[in-house]
């Protein structure tokens, strides 16, 4: 409660992918120094808490007790897809390191049940995670042969076919729902729908199909449109309700949402270099220090913890590690626009 841990509630697999994503971005780009003394170690514990958590047919269970005892529950394809994710941020961020091979073996047995996904969340998670690792795979700066060796299922032929089995998936999902009023996949807004225009404008710039750019982006403008107030700042989707067509969840408002708009509002503008995108990256920065509908900061700079939420009474309590996590990632997409932005200037 607060910035209290509630020992009751155990660990998530989930919370430690994002962890472990946030050290990938703050080393990569130098946020964090000495790295060796202080973002490494941290590196080395999420690390090992997803080689734990996979199973020997490379999935990844979720929720653990704090007793280290696993809960039962059914296999979550989002935790599948959101672990690639880190996996490959860490393969990727740090080369020759070792941890990019532990990260290599463990990727190349969770990569395996990606060919079975049902949910779009999970396959948008994937796309993602495919298409990064096929980008660097074919770019110049490549992995040592040592890494790459760990990655034999990664680079054989089907991983390409699967990336674009399941880019066509989101598409069709796409097609079937779409219309002019609803430029959506599915026929309500629910949670984290920026990771799905975010992973067809990944997948973009891999398979160079023009139709997941185009939807890609048509999606992310109308969930702007959807997440944006009268007064111009950002409101994510309520979770008490949703949004559809004939209604309009405001409460209550969760940072995730807003880092996932924020994600993928910074892969439109790395492409498009569009600097309308850039804005929507920063409100959604500035939603986190108080643009928001109460006026009121979720995040304190302080410490880096940030509220689970805007309710209509106020304020969440609670500052739990997704919400925190959603806001230390967002300040870090905002390095990295940075630096991307400075490289084209170069």
């Amino acid at each position: 409660m607060g910035r209290i841990p509630r020992r009751q509630e155990g660990y998530s697999t989930d919370d430690n992918a994002r962890a472990l994503w946030l050290c990938a971005v703050l080393g990569q780009y130098g946020v964090v120094e000495p790295f060796q003394e202080q973002l490494l170690p941290l590196c080395h514990r999420y690390l090992a808490f997803l080689l734990w958590a996979q199973t020997s047919d490379g999935r990844f269970r979720n929720n653990v007790n704090y007793n280290r005892t696993w809960e039962k529950e059914e296999f979550s394809e989002d935790c599948q897809g959101r672990s690639l994710w880190s996996l490959v941020m860490v393969l990727t961020r740090f080369r020759n390191s070792g941890e990019d091979r532990v990260a290599a073996v463990m990727l190349e047995k969770g990569l395996k049940p990606v060919a079975n996904f049902h949910y779009l969340r999970g396959n948008a998670w994937a796309l993602a995670s495919m298409s990064l690792l096929l980008l660097h795979l074919r770019g110049t700066d490549n992995f040592d042969p040592e890494t790459k060796s760990l990655l034999q299922y990664s680079t054989a032929t089907h991983l390409p076919k699967l990336t674009e089995k399941l880019e066509e998936q989101l598409l069709s999902a796409y097609n079937r729902i779409a219309s002019p009023q609803w430029s959506w996949f599915e026929p309500m807004l629910t949670y984290g729908n920026g990771v799905l225009p975010w992973s067809l404008l990944g997948s973009y710039q891999v398979t160079g199909h023009q139709e997941a750019l185009e939807v890609g982006l048509s999606s992310l403008r109308f969930l702007l449109k959807q997440s944006t107030a009268p007064a111009g700042h950002i409101r994510p989707i309520g979770n008490r309700g949703w949004r559809t067509l004939q209604f309009g969840a405001v409460w209550d408002q969760q940072p995730l949402d807003v880092f996932k708009l924020a994600l993928a509002a910074a892969k439109a503008y790395e492409l498009t270099h569009d600097m309308d995108w850039w804005a929507v990256v920063d409100r959604c920065q500035q939603w986190f220090y108080g643009e928001n509908d109460l006026g009121l900061p979720l995040a304190n700079p302080t410490d880096g913890s940030c509220s689970d939420g805007l309710t209509d009474s106020g304020i969440s309590l609670n500052r739990g590690a997704e919400s925190t996590l959603a806001y230390l990632l967002t300040e870090a997409l905002v390095v990295s626009l940075r630096v991307h932005a400075e490289a084209v200037r170069q």
